[in-house]
C-alpha cells in the first residue's frame, strides 16, 4: 500500500511539473511573435566582440549549444551543411556556446565548424532565457527572419528537414 501511494505521489508530482513546463514553454511560445533581435554583443573564441544586429537583414539561426551536451554534436555538423549551401542565399548560423572559449575552440577546429561561434557561458544562458528557454535546455534554437523577428524557438535538436521547413517559406517572402 505504501509503494502505492508513493507511486501515485510521485506521477503525480511529475504530472504538476510537466504541465507547469508546458504552460512555461506555451507563454514563451506566445511571446515569439513579438520578440525582435536583441541588441546584444558576445565574443568569439579570438574575445572579438560580436553584436547580433551584424546579422540583421539575414535569416538568422542562433544556435544555443555546449560542447558537453551529446545532441548538440550531433546536429552541428548538419547545421555547417545548411550554412555551406544556403549561406549565399541570406542564411547565418551562428552558435552560442554556453562554455570557455578555450573547449569550444578546440571543438569547432576538429569538427570543422565555421560560421560564426560566440561565446556566453553566463551571458548566453541569460539571453537564451530571454527568447524563451525557460527551463535551461540545450540545444536551444531561435530563427529570426530578415527583419529581425523571433519566428520559431526550439528546444531540443533541428534536423535539417525541419529547418528548411521554417526557412523556405521566408525565401518566399511569406
Amino acid at each position: 500500500m505504501k509503494k502505492q501511494l508513493l507511486f501515485i505521489g510521485i506521477a503525480a508530482l511529475s504530472l504538476i511539473v510537466g504541465l507547469q513546463t508546458r504552460l512555461f514553454v506555451s507563454e514563451a511560445s506566445a511571446e515569439a511573435n513579438s520578440q525582435t533581435l536583441p541588441d546584444i554583443s558576445l565574443p568569439d573564441t579570438a574575445g572579438k566582440q560580436h553584436n547580433l544586429k551584424e546579422w540583421q537583414g539575414k535569416i538568422l539561426i542562433l544556435n544555443f549549444w555546449a560542447t558537453w551536451c551529446p545532441p548538440c554534436m550531433k546536429e552541428m555538423p548538419e547545421f555547417q551543411a545548411i550554412q555551406n549551401e544556403f549561406g549565399d542565399k541570406g542564411v547565418q548560423f551562428v552558435g552560442v556556446a554556453l562554455d570557455e572559449a578555450e573547449p569550444v575552440q578546440e571543438f569547432i577546429t576538429k569538427k570543422n565548424i565555421t560560421y560564426p561561434i560566440l561565446i556566453g557561458p553566463d551571458a548566453g544562458m541569460k539571453l537564451a532565457h530571454d527568447l524563451g528557454n525557460v527551463v535551461n535546455t540545450v540545444p536551444f534554437t531561435v530563427i529570426f527572419d530578415k527583419k529581425g523577428q523571433l519566428i520559431k524557438r526550439q528546444m531540443g535538436t533541428l534536423d535539417r528537414e525541419a529547418i528548411l521547413e521554417i526557412i523556405n517559406p521566408l525565401f518566399k517572402g511569406k
